[in-house]
């Protein structure tokens, strides 16, 4: 599409994220779709939104399924095609790339993309499982392998081939944290040190406490429609103007590399094609940090630093608010929190607020081509995305 925007978002919604006692998942969705629908007074949503795609990964944490009908009934939006989208943790990236599908093919004109998951009101051991689905049954979950599990593998096989210290992981967490401490609706709003992160207990060696992302609840949504309809909506859209998708096998053990996401690379190199953008012209990215380890492999597979490096350009502090490509300024899944189904769309949400100049204390200065990186499972799906201000 050389460059070209796909679809624009108009508006966005984002719940608060972290325990949230005594809602239901429909009802934080809701929360969510409000804020969007307030953020943009010129829709007229049961007139205008055509279509509804949710991303949502588990029905165990509240035994329920069905869940597009169940939230677009909630967001005020029955009767309109509502369908959900299962792609383990990048559920909701899965949202957003069938949103782009169905605007471009001229189906819906005005589509709300959104995830939601509730999760805290169960068990640390319950949702260990629930999220274990996600990895090869015969071959990892029925032998206990649990996703602490499987990242500390990929992190152990990076300090070994590439020198990469648990130290640079800490590092991660401690800048998450100073980012999410500047976002209201993160999870976690707490800054931490580097030898509080070393120091935490051990979750799965070399993976601490603090290298892990947190079970939350929340939901979030964006509002897309054809490019040349966005100014009827808002003055501001946001463009997205790549899009990538890709998958690899589920089990971890078939994998060439455990130091790299194949999906990943391949995902980016998508978007980065149809966008006509180099990595080096991202000014600001959202990158799924399901572990600190994850972030750092990030950095490689995006093109951000050289395979290796990862631990290097966490390190040299370039990534931080203020610094030459910000990463995860909302906090990310480390400090905003992971509620799983709802991750990909609130990635697109703080793009939304960041290329509209809207992310008050955490505001990238300029910032105007924006990248986020989701991830299901241990990898075996990715998606990434590309935006550019319209501003």
């Amino acid at each position: 599409m050389n460059g070209k925007p796909l679809v624009s978002i108009v508006s966005a919604g984002l719940s608060k994220f972290g325990k949230q006692e005594g809602l239901y998942a429909r009802e934080l969705f809701a929360q969510a779709v409000k804020e969007a629908f307030d953020r943009c007074p010129r829709l007229e949503p049961k007139r205008d939104i055509k279509a509804m795609f949710v991303g949502h990964m588990g029905e165990s944490y509240e035994h329920q399924g069905h869940t597009g009908s169940t939230v677009a009934d909630w967001a005020g939006l029955l009767n309109i095609p509502a369908t959900r989208t299962e792609a383990a943790c990048a559920s909701s990236g899965a949202a957003l790339r069938s949103g782009i599908y169905a605007v471009l093919s001229g189906l819906a004109d005005v589509v709300l993309v959104g995830g939601v998951e509730k999760m805290t009101h169960r068990s640390t051991a319950e949702v260990t499982e629930y999220l274990a689905m996600a990895s090869d049954y015969p071959f990892e979950q029925w032998h206990g392998i649990t996703f602490p599990g499987l990242y500390a593998l990929m992190a152990t096989a990076h300090l070994h081939d590439y020198g990469t210290t648990e130290r640079q992981m800490a590092m991660v967490a401690v800048k998450n944290h100073y980012h999410g401490n500047l976002n209201p609706k993160a999870h976690m709003q707490k800054e931490i040190t580097v030898e509080k992160a070393l120091s935490s207990r051990v979750v799965a060696s070399p993976l601490k406490l603090y290298d892990c992302s947190l079970i939350t609840d929340g939901a979030s949504c964006v509002i897309l429609t054809k490019p040349e309809q966005a100014g009827k909506f808002t003055d501001s859209p946001v463009h997205i103007v790549g899009s990538g998708q890709a998958s690899d096998t589920i089990g971890l053990y078939e994998r060439k590399s455990f130091t790299s996401l194949l999906s990943a690379k391949l995902a980016a190199n998508t978007a980065y094609g149809m966008a006509a953008v180099k990595p080096e012209e991202v000014d600001v990215a959202e990158i799924h940090d399901c572990f600190t380890i994850s972030e750092i492999m990030a950095y490689e597979d995006l093109g951000f630093c050289a395979a290796g490096d990862g631990g290097k350009l966490i390190e040299s502090g370039e990534t931080r608010l203020g610094r030459g490509i910000p990463v995860n300024t909302s906090g990310g899944l480390k400090a905003k929190g992971h509620p799983v189904g709802a991750t990909g769309t609130a990635q697109a949400y703080e793009m939304y607020l960041q290329l509209t100049e809207q992310a008050d204390k955490r505001q990238v200065k300029d910032a105007r081509v924006g990248l986020t990186h989701n991830v299901g499972g241990s990898g075996a799906t990715a998606t990434v995305h590309i935006y550019r201000s319209a501003l």
